[in-house]
This record gives structure tokens, sequence and C-alpha cells, in this order.
């Protein structure tokens, strides 16, 4: 899973990435100080793999990994070239997925470029500058359609009009995401790379005296936006985050406990990325590794096994699963044996999160 981290100067976008992937992106309070995307990778964090890893005493744990690409502070005209304008707006392409972080703080010492402090003024210019650059985008690909199509090739027709019905709706402001699309205008608008057509996670940037309610003012008016979109707001402390990311396992704990909170800031938001982007997690067990494996929920069984390695998918026979549930509260894969819940499923089985599967395959 890749997250892009966007969002205006100032609003604490490189603070955030710190914390998250201690990867050490410059911070300083004046715009543009992260000039090239920084990238970082995390591992899930899932209390699962450590109780299989002690349960099978496992040499190793692969955690799930999520990528977090933090992009230069947007402002408006980016999609124009001002700021550092269209050289990052075309890393926000590669995503699955954009956290936009919205400043739900205020702070004298934080300057904000827009001099005060209004979230839904800084989601309109974000979503602006986005909806432009899809515009300049997809104009482009209807001018090559134009003088490539052929009456009789059908699929280039269908590129074409599809495209006309995107600028259209672009041109109404509106983003592709809120266009009602066939399964097959689905499929064919992936190879356009429309940053307005991908999942939005709203981050709101709280101060650590809006915990553990996580809310305030501004709280409010961003979830009210992300109801209307159907997607997510998540609270978030970005300062605590960073203050969170220095301590120990055990002094997380304390620290959480102390500000009334039962997890960190980045396990909320990798749930809600793992929601939006319809995924779930299937585990593998044994003594040289226990591993987690991120899929598409309504995979089939075969497919999942393709990810572990071809041949697996290609000489499939059956999968052996088993629920974590039923391993943590039996205590060994014998006991869930024995209560008949080891099941053996084929190719048209739906691998669930949370199952731990051993694959038979022949090739």
């Amino acid at each position: 899973m890749k997250l892009g981290i966007v969002g205006l100067p100032n609003v604490g976008k490189s603070t955030l990435f710190n914390a998250i992937t201690k990867a050490g992106a410059e911070v300083a309070n004046y715009p543009f100080c992260t000039i090239d995307p920084n990238v970082g990778v995390v591992a899930v964090p899932d209390k699962r793999l450590t109780f299989l890893s002690n349960l099978y005493n496992a040499k190793k744990i692969v955690s799930a990994t999520v990528e977090f690409v933090d992009i230069a502070g947007l402002v408006k005209g980016a999609s124009t070239g001002e700021g550092l304008g269209n050289q990052f707006l075309a890393h926000i392409r590669e995503t699955a997925a954009i956290v936009h972080v919205v400043r739900c703080f205020e702070n004298k010492d934080i300057t904000h470029i827009m001099g005060d402090v209004a979230p839904l003024r800084d989601i309109e210019i974000i979503e602006t500058e986005l909806i432009l650059a899809d515009m300049d985008s997809v104009s482009k690909r209807i001018e090559r359609l134009q003088k490539a199509v052929r009456l009789s090739d059908k699929k280039m027709l269908f590129e074409r009009d599809l495209a006309i019905k995107v600028k259209e709706h672009l041109d109404k402001g509106r983003s592709v995401r809120t266009l009602n699309l066939s399964d097959e205008e689905k499929e064919t608008i992936k190879d356009f790379f429309l940053i307005t057509a991908k999942p939005v996670i709203y981050a709101c940037n709280i101060e650590e005296n809006n915990l553990p309610s996580m809310t305030n003012k501004y709280t409010e008016l961003v979830n009210e936006t992300a109801k209307k979109e159907g997607t997510q707001a998540i609270s978030i402390c970005a300062k605590i985050e960073a203050e969170l990311s220095e301590l120990s396992e055990k002094d997380q704990e304390i620290f959480l406990k102390d500000l009334g909170l039962q997890e960190p800031g980045l396990n909320r938001l990798i749930k809600a990325g793992y929601d939006l982007l319809g995924l779930a997690t299937f585990l593998t067990a044994g003594q040289i590794e226990v591993k987690a494996w991120t899929i598409k929920k309504g995979v089939l069984a075969p497919q999942a096994a393709g990810l572990i390695h071809s041949d697996f998918e290609r000489g499939f026979i059956r999968a052996e699963v088993m629920g974590f549930d039923d391993l943590f509260k039996l205590g060994s894969q014998k006991a869930v044996k024995d209560a008949g819940l080891l099941r053996s499923e084929g190719k048209e089985y739906v691998v669930k999160d949370g199952d731990i599967i051993e694959f038979r395959f022949n090739v």
C-alpha cells in the first residue's frame, strides 16, 4: 500500500511523516522545505504476528508494509507551476490513495500560508489544484485520441468517450472519484492515472490539548466533509506522534496511557488506509518465519497463493485454512484440527482477514 501525504505548507505534513517513518525529512517553518518527495516504508502493526512467532518458535517475523510518500506543500496555482508545481503532482499519481493533512490547530509561532486557520478553505484549495491538474491531463489525452482514433477501433472509441465524460465532470469542479462509472469504465480509467480518482483520507492535525477526545471546532467541519464524500477523517496530533516515535515500545504504552489513548495515530491511519482500499491480511506461519500478506478483499485462494510464488498459483491444489481467532483461543494447530476448525478449501475459496493458510500445490 502506497499513500501520498499532501496538504498546504505548514500544516504538519513533514512532522507527521517524520513521526511515522523516522525518515528524517527536513522540517522548517517555511513553505517548500521538502524539496524532493520523501519516501518511508513502515511495518503494519499486527500483534497476531508476535503470537504466531512465539507459538511456532519462528526465526523471523515479516510484517506487511505501508509506503508513505511526503510531497512538498502544494499552493494555489500548483497545477500551473506555482510554488514547486507539477513536479510534485506527478508523484501523487503514483500512489494508491491520498492522505490529505489538514491544519486543525492554532499556533501563532507557525505561519499559515493563507493567514488564518480555515480547514474547509484549505481542502478546497488543494482539491481545486488537483482537479485542474487532471483537467490538463485528460485534455491532452482527448487530443491524442482524437488524432489517432479509428471508427473501427471500438476500444479506442470507448476510451475517447470516457475521457470526454471525465473532462465534462472535472469542468464542473468535481473530482473523478465522485463520478459514477461502470466496471468497464473503472478498469479503463486506471490507465489515465488521475489524481482525483484516488480515494482520500483526511488527517486532521490537532493540538495536544485536544487529546484524548480528538475533536475541536475544526475537526467537526472536516468530519462533515468526509461523511459527505463517503470517506474518513482521522484526527492525529503530529507533535505527539513525533514524541512517540522517539520512545521504546514500553515507554510508548506508558505515554499513550497518560494521554488517555489506546494506540498511536499511525495505527489508526493505516487501518483507515486498509478500509479505504478494501484490503485485508492473511498469514503464513512456520519455524522459518511468520509473515503477513496484504490482499484485496474478495481474492480467491489461488490468487493469494500467487503472492507467495507464481508456482503456488499455477499448481494450486488446495489451501489448509484456520482462523487466527480459533488458533488464539485453542492454543495449538492440533487443537484447532481436533475441534474440526482446520479446513481444506479449494479454488473458489475467498480468503478472509486473519486466515492462516498453508497452500498445497503441484508443478
